[in-house]
């Protein structure tokens, strides 16, 4: 059996009779691209529609993308064009060019490509000759082209299969790869590529390599001050003293502080946005810390050096190790095979350079002393209160009151990355909106959690009502972020309330509550409403006799509408038959028809934080004490619904 082939029990064999009868006829050889068809998750995590930035499909991008990079890297080609429609991307490097003879098997042959020769790609992201074969495998079309002095070699497949293949001959073009491809859509279905997730992206690969210009759909971006860059880019509040920025060979780092609550940090490797971190931040929070305490030469807590801190690390690392293909945490103890260790390595570069700079600039020594001496000042000031809670939230039974958990939690298997990421918390408004999720949620990765009223606006107050406040104190025990996101216990917070104006206050107080205490939460994309339809249309005379059959199940003819524009739709199809029914809260819709409201096609929104957004203003006006403001805004602004369309 091949290398790239996976020995396998046919899933598809009857249960029963197939364990009497397990045979020859029941082990089955799949090809690369078959097992890759068929286990995509195993290659490139969720699948999604391109409505998350970690969906399938902005994985297949990066995964084109980081060659393109690693050519730059080793100096070659300073232009990357990348072209995206709603379903096809191409992508034109100017690099060095996949040798000519062997472009069908860099992009068809498993565990084949140049980066296990370190000579040709020292500090590489992709060096398990996956990547774009897993690109090619799940698209309906990838073409490859490759240019080298003055010769070209086209290749073109579906599914991984080869349609046509060029033999090599002259061409015009300069030296480089295009590679365009076409996620297949019976894999991720109903998919679009979306620019709000690709310009982050492509932004970052910019602040990571500087001089490197990338052209998306026509439009430059570039960087010249790399990871400087990248924090201003990323800041929400303005910083309580001027970015530091320290460079070394294979390492850049950025740190300020702002007066927000908790910590928020961006962390790279070899041009790899790390997001669930790694051996490298780790080193690096642990070498800040330290630095820092031992610069002022007071017994400080890391968390009050780190309370309000923004900072970013990029390291490049010799044959890297992550967790997971998909290269969100890395695993790498040493920096190469000959080199120091990732914590020695930072610790040292930290030690010299950071010291060095506050000796420097007294001022901004000044400036963080201030605000470490403040972050410990508040928390001695709620040290009893802090315990009390604490010791509350154990009391409390969060299993049988305000928390259902999902099974792999009450199965104390957190460690495990693969469940954690599919794993969702919803937060409801009261026992009745929450009837319907608990009772149809997959009890195995979705948890819910019920609050008791509203909650209370925190817009202006101080951290200390996180923990005098029961039902604050309680989530955030849920959730296992009183230390930082690093205990989260859920990648989805998702808030799920009423689609009436009740439930749209509840959800801003608690978007509120996070952007006040928990940004990073936000930031790193783990916060999101769950959007319900609004209406539901259907055939009157079929509801009539599946409503004498059985009382949740729904008729064949019947019409979900999130928007006025899909309701309409819906009444235009049914006609004089439409029976429109306008959901008010989610209690009102039966555990059966919320199945697939919750399910792995629900529909999320992100909440998202960006710069422009300019947040404290937005709290200022909409959760602060301007009243009368507000009141006038809202009288200008009043909409007011016709009962009577609902009707017809």
């Amino acid at each position: 059996m091949a290398a790239d082939e996976e020995l396998i029990i046919d899933s598809d064999a009857p249960s029963a009779e197939g364990a009497a009868n397990y045979s020859e006829e029941n082990i089955i050889t799949l090809e690369w691209n078959e097992h890759i068809r068929r286990r995509p998750g195993m290659y490139i995590g969720k699948l999604g529609d391109g409505t998350s930035s970690d969906d399938g499909i902005y994985v297949l991008l990066k995964e084109v993308l980081d060659n393109a990079i690693d050519e730059y890297m080793m100096g070659f080609g300073k232009h990357v064009l990348v072209t995206v429609d709603e379903s096809t991307v191409t992508v034109r490097d100017h690099g060095r060019g996949i040798p000519l003879e062997k472009v069908v098997d860099v992009a068809s042959k498993m565990n084949t490509g140049g980066k296990y020769d370190s000579r040709a790609f020292q500090k590489s992201v992709g060096l398990n000759g996956v990547g774009i074969k897993a690109v090619n495998a799940l698209s309906t079309e990838m073409y490859v082209e490759s240019v080298r002095d003055g010769m070209c070699k086209q290749v073109r497949f579906s599914g991984g299969v080869i349609l046509e293949e060029s033999d090599i001959k002259p061409s015009d073009e300069p030296n480089g790869t295009l590679v365009r491809f076409t996620p297949d859509k019976d894999i991720f279905r109903d998919y679009a590529f979306r620019e709000e997730f690709i310009i982050p992206l492509l932004k970052n690969y910019t602040f990571l390599n500087t001089g490197l210009s990338i052209f998306f759909n026509g439009k430059r971006f570039y960087s010249k001050n790399g990871l400087l860059d990248l924090l201003k880019e990323n800041l929400t509040t303005d910083p309580l003293y001027d970015i530091i920025h320290l460079k070394g060979d294979d390492i850049e780092v950025v740190i300020t502080h702002t007066k927000q609550y908790g910590e928020e940090y961006y962390s790279f490797v070899n041009g790899q946005h790390t997001t669930q971190g790694g051996t490298h931040l780790s080193a690096f929070k642990e070498a800040v810390s330290r630095t820092i305490k031992d610069h002022f030469g007071r017994n400080f807590e890391y968390s009050d050096i780190r309370n309000g801190m923004v900072a970013a690390v990029a390291v490049r690392v010799q044959e890297p190790v992550f967790e997971s293909q998909t290269k969100t945490r890395l695993g790498s103890r040493d920096m190469g095979p000959e080199g120091p260790t990732i914590a020695k390595f930072i610790g040292d570069f930290i030690k010299k350079e950071l010291d060095n700079y506050l000796h420097k600039e007294l001022g901004v020594a000044e400036i963080i002393l201030k605000k470490v001496q403040e972050n410990e000042k508040e928390r001695k000031s709620m040290a009893g209160l802090t315990k009390v809670a604490r010791e509350k939230a154990k009391k409390v039974s969060l299993h049988n009151k305000k928390l259902l958990d999902c099974r792999i939690h009450l199965n104390d298997a957190r460690g495990d990355e693969d469940l954690k990421e599919a794993s969702s918390i919803f937060i409801t408004e009261g026992d009745s909106a929450a009837g319907s999720i608990t009772k149809i949620r997959d009890v195995a990765t979705q948890a819910v959690f019920s609050l008791r009223g509203k909650p209370l606006n925190t817009f202006g107050l101080t951290q200390k009502v996180v923990y005098e406040n029961d039902e604050f104190n309680l989530l955030q025990a849920a959730l296992n972020i009183e230390d930082g996101l690093d205990g989260l216990r859920y990648n989805k917070v998702i808030i799920a309330t009423d689609a009436d104006v009740d439930g749209m206050h509840i959800r801003l107080l608690m978007i509120t509550f996070f952007l006040q205490f928990f940004p990073d939460l936000i930031k790193k994309g783990h916060v999101y409403v769950l959007q319900t339809p609004l209406f539901r249309v259907r055939n009157k005379k079929t509801a009539k006799r599946v409503g004498k059959k059985k009382k949740d199940s729904a008729p064949e003819e019947t019409y979900y509408c999130y928007t006025d524009e899909e309701r309409i739709a819906a009444i235009n199809k049914l006609g004089a038959n439409a029976e429109i029914t306008r959901f008010k809260g989610l209690g009102e819709i039966s555990p059966e028809e919320f199945r697939d409201f919750i399910g792995p096609d629900m529909r999320i929104d992100r909440v998202t934080l960006r710069k422009e957004d300019a947040v404290g203003e937005l709290l200022e006006f909409y959760m602060g004490k301007n009243t009368s403001e507000r009141q006038n805004f809202i009288i200008d602004n009043l909409v007011v619904e016709d009962d009577t369309q609902l009707e017809s």
